[in-house]
């Protein structure tokens, strides 16, 4: 990612090897300028993501294990960590206790512990990580495995509570922020009381829609704008903070080009 306050916006979070093309769908971003982090759920994913994006201005792959997708890909977690080198960011990686996904939880805790542990040795990665009723687990395991110090988690659709927001800032956390937040009476009253210098957007395209049809990186305007309107502030003021939070997270212990 550029050093480019020009930009078109900011989309932290998404998947663009869902698309039907991801090659037309980088270029697509590229095109309107969007700051995209897209991310993978499986480092078999990984080589073709990275490649494509190696030579890019606004679009970076992370390197992910999905915890959605442990109970089957476990045994990628040694591939991962081959591959972890070649990227400072990391995702979609955490935790999911949902009820489809609870029975593999300890294996999920295995992984990403090893994932947190990887990272905070590496040092000055970013790290994309859902937290699906998984909240308290999550930052327990931040706060033991990542130190502030040597690396930063953004907390994709964040859905824990006020208090666990507060924790989670406290920890260093980001969060990135897609419309689909801003649909519920307690999303918007937990937008309301992030700290502004802890804001990102995110798409999740595509498993969120605009429209009726799947979302894309040039779509995040629209997050600025619901988090606008969630806060009783211009659009101009909370584009600006995120353009700056983007900046001021990617500079942090950054060796990496951005």
């Amino acid at each position: 990612m550029s050093d480019d306050l020009q930009s078109g916006g900011v989309d932290f979070h998404c998947h663009l090897d869902l698309y039907p093309d991801l090659e037309a769908a980088i270029a697509k971003a590229e095109a309107a300028r969007i700051y995209t982090l897209t991310v993978t759920t499986t480092p078999k994913a990984w080589p073709r993501n990275y490649e494509l994006t190696r030579g890019t201005r606004y679009v970076r792959a992370a390197l992910g294990l999905h915890p959605q997708l442990v109970a089957e890909r476990a045994g990628e977690l040694a591939l991962w960590e081959h591959h972890l080198p070649e990227t400072r960011y990391v995702g979609e990686v955490g935790l999911d206790a949902g009820p489809r996904f609870y029975k593999s939880l300890d294996a999920q805790k295995q992984v990403f512990r090893t994932v947190l542990e990887r990272c905070a040795e590496a040092g000055g990665k970013i790290l994309t990580i859902h937290s699906v009723r998984s909240v308290p687990m999550v930052l327990d395991m931040i706060e033991r495995h990542l130190p502030r110090n040597r690396g930063v988690a953004v907390l994709h659709w964040f859905t824990g509570s006020k208090a666990e927001a507060r924790r989670a800032t406290a920890l260093g956390c980001y969060f990135s922020i897609n419309t689909e937040m801003t649909r519920s009476e307690r999303g918007r009253a937990l937008i309301a009381e992030l700290p502004m210098d802890r804001l990102l957007t995110e798409t999740d395209g595509p498993f969120t829609q605009i429209d009726g049809r799947p979302t894309e990186p040039a779509d995040s305007r629209m997050a600025v704008e619901a988090i606008a309107r969630v806060r009783n502030l211009p659009t101009n003021a909370i584009d600006k903070a995120v353009r700056s939070n983007l900046r001021t997270l990617v500079r942090q212990g950054s060796t990496y080009r951005i």
